[in-house]
């Protein structure tokens, strides 16, 4: 179960010294206690800079003057010590974890419904495809009233503990209470809790006859299933060359994206390098089992492609594979382990560095700070390599060759070999925000909440030709925008703007691959792949 509210985020500052951070982590991580009985001099004997830490620890819980809550200090503290390694050594509190855990699994165990805490009451956005609640009926625009007797409306409800009673163990029941808007009646529906498939794949369609697309969120433990699947059927469609987006793709698992680039290079091509702190260096290859070596393949990438992203736009490109086309990817070139902690919590830990197949780094520099360093994208913006190829900066010293002779660079992110600018103009900006934050989607859902009976027994298809958003909905948008304090000036935009409302009524009624059917008609990076489809085609036939 999904909650879609749009959230605002602050960041805590941490104001702990580092030496007793320091002592507090190794203390979680060695677990154990003393005993106090003995409290002369005599303590601080030993030589053992364990003991000396588990005694630091020892002294806050039971001697020290005001109460503390040691759990809620250790949180800061292993944060603040992760923060003075690298960026991508993190800790995963317990609270997050089965969230955390969920996510990379591809999977939880719960009904299956998007929605919103709309006017107290929890309103379905769209049964989940695959899910429990979908099989059981539950639509769009239902309102969930009751769960096994327990009311989930109102002023005081609890958005934390709403997933309390809608997740439970596989294959349990659970009783709902559920009021349709459009029957103006209460239907009770049992749902049979199962496994609800978080899908990797957003979007797997035909561009033209022979030209498919698939776009990938992440890199989970089912992505590589999802992704088969979506390219055995575009194949069975009669598609011989494919798109593949990973645009915004953060990464995800390692050997997901070594399998997801095994289905286009041929046996025996290098996929991969690793190193670890000991010097060991693992390769890894392709295998015989890809079954589209000899297809033509785009990747999309932008700047927040990153990590597992990174490493199929890298392989690709090191192995003559494909056309690379967008710009420069995130640059995150480390190799991460979750490691437990006992106590429900984990950590991820760098424990390796990747090299591409040329043997190229694409880690950028971390050492100024992760304020610096996640501040990269205003670099970016202020240096102009998000418009102009020519201002990305580039040294020599990290200059390699693939096989036939191109030249890649290593030192942050992969370089595209098509470069699509960015629109940094302020309302293209704002546009990209609105559609990100949730803003844009709160307002569909309260659009069709007075107008869904318009689309009842339409089909995509029907939707995709027959409907446009027009001038009354965008002005209708801004006006709700004003209204709720997001001044935002789209007056050059508004087909645009069109466009991504149109987008944003195709998710809620028809799902995520429809969303990204109706905003890929105008994108800048799928318009060029077809450019350079059309130059190839026109230069086959003179040949």
């Amino acid at each position: 179960m999904t909650d879609n509210n749009p959230t605002n985020f602050s960041k805590h500052k941490k104001y702990l010294p580092l030496w007793v951070g320091l002592a507090l982590a190794i203390g979680v991580f060695i677990g154990s206690k003393f005993n106090f009985g003995d409290k002369t001099e005599k303590i601080f004997a030993t030589s053992s800079k364990k003991d000396k830490l588990n005694r630091l620890i020892d002294y806050i819980d039971y001697e020290y003057v005001d109460n503390v809550n040691t759990d809620s200090i250790v949180d800061v503290t292993v944060n603040g010590i992760l923060e003075n390694l690298d960026p991508h050594s993190v800790y995963i509190p317990k609270k997050s974890y089965a969230h955390t855990a969920d996510d990379m699994r591809g999977a939880f165990t719960g009904i299956g419904v998007s929605f919103y805490i709309y006017k107290d009451t929890i309103a379905v956005i769209r049964s989940i495809t695959g899910g429990p609640a979908e099989k059981a009926g539950i639509k769009g625009g239902d309102r969930i009233l009751y769960a096994d007797g327990k009311k989930l409306f109102g002023e005081l409800i609890n958005r934390d503990s709403i997933s309390s009673y809608l997740k439970g163990e596989i294959n349990s029941k659970v009783a709902l209470d559920v009021y349709r808007p459009s029957e103006k009646k209460i239907l009770d529906i049992t749902v049979r809790r199962n496994k609800v498939p978080l899908i990797s794949v957003d979007a797997s369609y035909k561009i033209t006859d022979d030209l498919g697309y698939i776009k990938l969120n992440r890199f989970s433990e089912t992505t590589y299933k999802e992704f088969e699947g979506a390219l055995e059927k575009l194949k069975e469609d009669g598609v011989s060359k494919l798109v593949l987006d990973l645009r915004d793709n953060p990464g995800g698992y390692i050997s997901t994206a070594e399998r997801v680039v095994d289905e286009f290079l041929e046996n025996n091509k290098l996929i991969l390098i690793t190193k670890n702190k000991s010097g060991d260096i693992n390769k890894t290859y392709a295998s015989r089992r890809g079954e589209f070596h000899h297809a033509k393949i785009y990747v999309l990438i932008n700047e927040n492609s990153a990590s597992a992203s990174e490493i199929v736009a890298g392989a690709l490109q090191d192995n003559d594979k494909g056309v690379i086309v967008g710009r420069r990817s995130f640059g995150k070139g480390l190799v991460q382990r979750e490691m437990s902690l006992g106590d429900g919590s984990a950590v991820r830990l760098t424990i390796a560095r990747y090299y591409t197949p040329t043997g190229r780094s694409i880690q950028r520099p971390y050492g100024n700070g992760n304020d610096n360093y996640y501040s990269d994208y205003e670099k970016r913006y202020r240096n102009g390599e998000l418009i102009h190829l020519d201002s990305i900066k580039v040294a020599d010293s990290l200059k390699y060759t693939t096989p036939k002779g191109k030249v890649v660079y290593g030192g942050g992110g992969i370089i595209p070999d098509v470069f699509v600018p960015k629109d940094t103009s302020v309302e293209n900006e704002t546009l990209q925000y609105v559609s990100k934050s949730g803003f844009m989607s709160y307002f569909i859902f309260e659009y069709l909440e007075k107008n869904r009976a318009q689309f009842e027994g339409m089909n995509f298809e029907d939707f995709r030709n027959n409907y446009q958003a027009d001038d009354s909905l965008s002005t209708e948008f801004i006006e709700y925008a004003r209204l709720n304090e997001a001044q935002i000036d789209l007056s050059n935009y508004t087909e645009e703007l069109k466009r991504l409302l149109k987008a944003n009524i195709a998710q809620q009624l028809y799902g995520p691959n429809q969303f990204e059917i109706i905003l890929n008609e105008a994108d800048p990076m799928l318009l060029k792949v077809l450019e350079l489809e059309a130059a190839a085609n026109s230069s086959e036939k003179e040949e």
